[in-house]
């Protein structure tokens, strides 16, 4: 497919786009009166949620709000996650496929479970857990890569009622021992090792130094992943061979544990501004309810789809839309070990066109590097089964946006570009695909159902086109219940900025997730990051997401990072750090070009003190810039511990060339 001038000229051009009608006659939702009807008929309205699932026992209320912000959702109800996800699909897609694992080094690690081969092993791991002495709300934790262990375990867990806690295995062996003593977690289901770009790596080492932290005694689960290609650690007292305890337990049937609908399902930890990790609580009604109708009505998930999301179940994406809303729906969910580029940069479309995956929900993050690549990659491969693309974990810029949708899309798939977090369980701010009008930039309308506003600093909501800070004024099923063992930090946290916290009113309690957007005049709203991803310059508050847009909006940039330095005159000024697509040059012409495409943008206020041309960005093992790092370098300070990032060595180089 090769460039066509006029074609890209259009797309820079156009500013909003319509979902083809060959989407919307299939569509999941179409009807654009779901957003009244949620209004109008709301808490009620939530039962199309709780209708996707099979309660053991009828809830009696759909929501008890009489303590905010303590609510809870569909009281009296009980049911089991693991049934709801495996069980209850075996009559009619027993034998259709429930996981497709795509592993390293080669296609020959595959492996395809079909939803009757996943209940057995979910089943036998219960029984085995049980047999080690878990019991219900025994909190399990999980040190596992992107392995089909990890699902298998979680479901296990949900089958007899015990929460599960998965740490992602990029964290360091502290952050896995501080995890485990803030859930007081006996139990930990982990791996001998993994592949990362066709090489083994120990990560049974590093699960061994972390339990030496661990201020209690536990029992350790061991698979075993890398066979001849281990390191040889062997297993300790109170270590099992995760394949030794499923034979020992082979067609053993578990009968799912009843749980009440606010029972806990499973804790998420996610960095706290104190530095203390937070224990974030979903419950087993509401969030699973919750992730099935946004997997349904948002990703268009349907049973017979091949759905591919190639993020990590170690976040919160890979819970809600890897495992509990592909499962709930019934359909094949794939899992992904790899890197993007790993052997080649078109391994994603290599697997998108080998399995014929009808979704695509990945991070801007990654749909920059593809841009990077070069468009050659995705146009080499058939991708003419995807129906629906997606995006997930920051805002977009509308320049990715739009090559997205014509490079991997042909123009023919509708994004949705998702705003949530760990706290909300599932998307919170997106378009529905069957019915909205695309914005390149633009998260969209809230959800129906979701009271979404953008308010200024005395909680007055804002005229369109000004920035301010999202709110989120009535709750939902999928939220957070509180944060583990303190209920007063989730209090502090998220709910004291814009509520009257004297108040037993509920229209008093509004959800602040710390992040600034601005909205339109047909309420859309564009997330600009969070708030505390802001420059003061002169006085002027900037958010560096738009600045980082402005930036990426010029030809040949493919990724930029702004944070704040001191300036002696102006308080602080902006520093611009940008990765270039190939082919272009890191000169003072396109230095000149950045500094006018942001004053164009922007204005002049917020023109770059400097730019820094590097070939990478500093980023965690999950995608996240490493911003506070380049403020060190803008400020000539110590860099501190790098040891969470994916490429530390690129630290020194970027800090040399601001030195140079």
């Amino acid at each position: 497919m090769s460039e066509d001038p006029e074609l890209e000229a259009r797309l820079a051009e156009q500013d909003s786009f319509e979902p083809p009608e060959s989407f919307v006659e299939q569509a999941n939702v179409s009807d654009p009166e779901i957003y009244e009807e949620f209004e109008e008929n709301w808490p009620g309205a939530w039962e199309r949620a709780a209708d996707l699932l099979d309660w053991k026992t009828e809830y009696d209320e759909v929501l008890d709000d009489s303590n905010p912000p303590f609510y809870e959702w569909f009281t009296g109800g009980e049911l089991n996650a693991s049934y709801n996800c495996v069980d209850r699909h075996l009559d009619e897609r027993g034998d259709e496929v429930a996981i497709e694992w795509v592993g390293e080094p080669t296609d020959e690690a595959n492996r395809t479970y079909t939803y009757r081969d996943l209940y057995d092993e979910v089943n036998e791991f219960a029984a085995a857990l049980r047999a080690l002495g878990v019991e219900e709300d025994d909190v399990v934790t999980m040190y596992l890569p992107m392995i089909p262990e990890l699902p298998i375990a979680m479901l296990a867990c949900a089958r007899i009622g015990a929460p599960h806690s998965v740490v992602f295995a990029g964290f360091s062996a502290d952050a896995l021992a501080t995890r485990m003593n803030a859930a007081d977690s006996d139990y930990l289901v982990t791996c001998d090792g993994y592949y990362r770009r066709g090489d083994p790596l120990d990560h049974l080492g590093k699960a061994n130094e972390g339990l030496d932290g661990v201020g209690h005694d536990t029992e350790t689960v061991v698979v075993d992943r890398l066979g001849d290609d281990g390191f040889g650690h062997g297993l300790g007292d109170d270590q099992y061979d995760y394949d030794d305890l499923v034979a020992e337990q082979s067609g053993t049937a578990v009968e799912p544990v009843t749980r009440d609908a606010e029972d806990m399902l499973f804790l998420m930890y996610t960095s706290g501004t104190t530095g203390e990790p937070k224990g974030v609580k979903h419950t087993t009604g509401g969030y699973l309810s919750y992730v099935a109708w946004t997997s349904q009505a948002v990703l268009d998930v349907k049973p017979e789809d091949t759905y591919f999301c190639p993020a990590d179940i170690g976040w919160i994406t890979g819970h809600s839309y890897i495992v509990y809303g592909p499962l709930a729906l019934g359909t094949t969910t794939m899992m992904y070990e790899g890197t993007p580029d790993y052997p080649e940069r078109d391994r994603m479309w290599e697997i998108v066109e080998e399995y014929e995956a009808d979704q695509f929900y990945t991070a801007p993050t990654a749909i920059r590097a593809f841009m990077k690549w070069g468009s050659e990659y995705p146009e080499g491969h058939d991708l003419s089964s995807l129906r629906l693309l997606g995006t997930v974990g920051e805002p977009i810029n509308p320049r990715a946006w739009k090559w997205y949708y014509k490079h991997v899309g042909n123009e023919d798939c509708p994004i949705v570009d998702t705003w949530w977090q760990t706290e909300t369980g599932g998307m919170m701010v997106t378009g529905l695909p069957g019915i909205s009008t695309m914005k390149p930039g633009s998260a969209g309308r809230p959800l129906p159902g979701i009271d979404a506003r953008v308010v200024d600093a005395a909680g007055e909501e804002v005229d369109a086109g000004k920035a301010g800070y999202l709110t989120v004024n009535k709750p939902w099923p999928g939220m957070l219940r509180t944060l583990y063992n303190n209920d007063e930090r989730f209090v502090s946290e998220y709910w004291t900025e814009y509520s009257d916290t004297d108040s037993d009113d509920p229209s008093d309690w509004v959800y602040f997730p710390e992040d600034g957007a601005k909205i339109d005049d047909d309420g859309y709203i564009t997330v600009l990051g969070r708030v505390d991803d802001v420059i003061n310059v002169s006085g002027h508050r900037l958010g560096t997401m738009e600045i980082e847009s402005a930036i990426v909006g010029v030809e040949g940039v493919a990724e930029a990072a702004v944070v704040g330095g001191a300036h002696e005159v102006k308080g602080e000024a902006v520093y611009a750090y940008v990765i270039l697509e190939d082919g272009y040059e890191g000169d003072d012409e396109m230095e000149a070009a950045i500094v006018e495409g942001v004053e164009d943008a922007i204005g002049p206020i917020a023109r770059p003190e400097s730019v820094v041309f590097t070939p990478e960005l500093p980023k965690t093992r999950s995608g996240k810039i490493m911003r506070r790092l380049l403020e060190d370098i803008a400020n000539d300070e110590g860099l501190g511990d790098t040891s969470t990032l994916r490429n530390p060595e690129i630290v020194e180089d970027i800090r040399e060339s601001v030195q140079d």
